[in-house]
């Protein structure tokens, strides 16, 4: 089985593949590159997400205030 055809092909395109990504020059460079525009975008989604949150809250608070702290329904609704 170890010298079947697509075998022998799969382990030349891989070992191929291999030896590129380890002796390109701007292979690493660019993976870091990618790492830190990762971290940054997911930095700045975390952000909105709690921005989005807090002033969700915000406007939640300022309902419940407009009319009078209580909710309908609940065990004490007729």
């Amino acid at each position: 089985m170890r010298h079947h055809p697509w075998i022998v092909y799969l382990t030349a395109y891989l070992g191929v593949r291999i030896h590129r990504a380890r002796t390109a020059p701007t292979r690493g460079a660019s993976a870091v590159e990618w790492v830190i525009i990762t971290a940054i975008i997911a930095g700045v989604a975390l952000g909105l997400a709690t921005l989005i949150r807090t002033l969700v809250q915000n406007q939640q608070a300022q309902i419940e205030q407009s009319f009078g702290g209580g909710g309908g329904g609940g065990d004490d609704a007729p």
